[in-house]
């Protein structure tokens, strides 16, 4: 018997930098026991290239991305998702549509990368910063048991892991 994939979306307004990162890095960790989406709710339509040069530098395929609208994901035919993240808090506060499937859903908020001023090198740290947080969240949820773990129980642990600084 083959083990569950899991669907995991990540939510950002713009789905530039984000939910980009978070994908990639759900995607790469994952290691086929997660599949990784990522969603804006006004998403920008371009993907910021700090978002994929900083994948690149953690050796994280930075190939193929898109920004993208979440109602994608809510269409017939769409994944059935397992998991729904909030990566800021913009996005934290919208309406989001019904999912297929129920999944548990959590608040991850990061600070936005693409907000930051000050030099190319300052600019490519918060980004960096952003990356490492969204790691060291989802290397958490990746050490969960998941299948020992009940619905109840998971959530909570979902839910505490965005309360972790890093």
């Amino acid at each position: 018997m083959s083990e569950k994939v899991f669907n995991v979306l990540f939510i950002c307004t713009g789905n530039s930098a984000r939910s980009i990162m978070a994908e990639g890095l759900m995607t790469s960790l994952g290691q086929g026991r997660f599949k990784a989406y990522s969603a804006g709710s006004h998403p920008s339509g371009t993907v910021h290239p700090m978002a994929l040069s900083t994948l690149a530098k953690l050796h994280v395929p930075s190939e193929g991305f898109r920004s993208k609208n979440l109602d994608e994901f809510a269409q017939p035919g769409a994944p059935e998702l397992d998991f729904v993240f909030t990566v800021c808090d913009n996005a934290a506060g919208e309406i989001c549509p019904i999912w297929p499937g129920q999944p548990m859903t959590a608040h991850w908020g990061v600070a936005d990368p693409a907000a930051a001023q000050g030099s190319d090198e300052q600019k490519a740290r918060a980004f960096m910063d952003a990356a490492v947080l969204l790691k060291r969240r989802i290397e958490l949820m990746l050490s969960l048991p998941m299948n020992s773990l009940t619905g109840m129980s998971l959530q909570g642990e979902i839910d505490r892991i965005g309360r972790t600084a890093g």
